[in-house]
């Protein structure tokens, strides 16, 4: 019988700070009814200071191995999804293996911006599939407002902290359980319209947000139909089959739109973005562990991951949990 990936728990993380849009307001020049109008957020949650993209790791991480009932020793992978890193080098990934005590493992970080949690999902799914690992932690977590210029109301109102994380572990299983297919894509030619403006190797800091904002509400709206459509067609369903979609929660406009376009009631999809805002490739797991823990995902469902970002990056997964 064949390996199949399953996802066998979840986790979150919020800071405790909640920026509201009213907050906002009085240290940029907008409104609560600007940003709401725009993007559908309402408030987001902020990171101390001192709070670490790891910190938050660590207790996303932690939540989900409770959940899953197993210790951290039994853990053999750890992949960290994030475009916030704590420093150049070592990966959050490697902290987050020290604080766990996750003994001698696979252990690294992938930077695929807003996409980056569906990168790592795929990631972990084809160590498993070859049978190189047998359980897997998937993490994304951001600290987006170390990267935000707050005078620019633009993309601040935008954004939030936090983490989110996933236990994938490989089970014998008949066809058409677990992560069913993944699928990635990047376009260099589009990375002006979403990047910061610096670098280590260019400006030495890690600089501010920059986004052309039409540009990728145009650009997000077709190509995340369109990885939503490629899973589809990998394995032959209708998207009437699908009994929640979990996408990237960048805008509200963004996921109606995305949505319309696939003809998916707005009653089957998950939204956070909300109370959470943007929070880069903490946002699918974020909302699914929410959706999950509030009985909405249920178990045996077909959940389809999708998402865009930076880079211009782009992907799907559909999975049954």
């Amino acid at each position: 019988m064949p390996i199949s990936s399953h996802i066998i728990s979840s986790g979150s993380y919020l800071p405790e700070k909640i920026m509201t849009n009213n907050d906002l307001a009085e240290i940029v020049d907008t409104s609560d009814e600007w940003i709401f109008k725009r993007s559908g957020i309402k408030s987001r949650h902020i990171a101390a200071d001192k709070q670490s993209t790891s910190d938050m790791a660590i207790c996303a991480a932690r939540n989900a191995i409770a959940d899953a009932g197993i210790n951290a020793s039994d853990v053999d992978g750890i992949i960290v999804a994030t475009t916030t890193p704590d420093q150049t080098f070592p990966s959050v990934a490697v902290s987050v293996q020290a604080a766990l005590g996750v003994p001698t493992c696979i252990a690294f970080d992938v930077q695929a911006v807003c996409t980056g949690f569906v990168y790592g999902l795929a990631v972990a799914d084809n160590f498993i599939k070859a049978r190189q690992l047998k359980r897997v932690l998937v993490i994304g977590a951001e600290k987006m407002s170390s990267i935000l210029d707050w005078s620019d109301r633009t993309t601040c109102v935008l954004f939030g902290d936090g983490a989110g994380a996933v236990i994938l572990e490989a089970r014998e299983s008949a066809k058409g359980q677990g992560i069913l297919s993944t699928h990635l894509y990047a376009d260099g030619n589009m990375r002006d319209m979403l990047y910061t403006n610096g670098g280590v190797s260019t400006t030495g800091t890690s600089g501010h947000i920059v986004m052309q904002g039409r540009e990728v509400f145009k650009h997000a709206v077709n190509l995340m139909a369109e990885a939503v459509n490629a899973a589809l067609d990998a394995n032959n369903i209708t998207a009437d089959e699908i009994d929640w979609l979990v996408p990237h929660q960048a805008n509200l406009r963004i996921i109606e739109s995305t949505a319309k376009k696939l003809s998916m009631p707005m009653e089957r999809v998950i939204v956070t973005v909300q109370h959470h805002g943007n929070t880069s490739a903490a946002s699918i797991p974020l909302a699914f562990d929410e959706a999950r823990k509030s009985g909405k995902i249920k178990d045996g469902e077909l959940v389809l991951f999708e998402a865009l970002g930076g880079g211009l990056t782009w992907g799907s997964a559909l999975v049954r949990v």
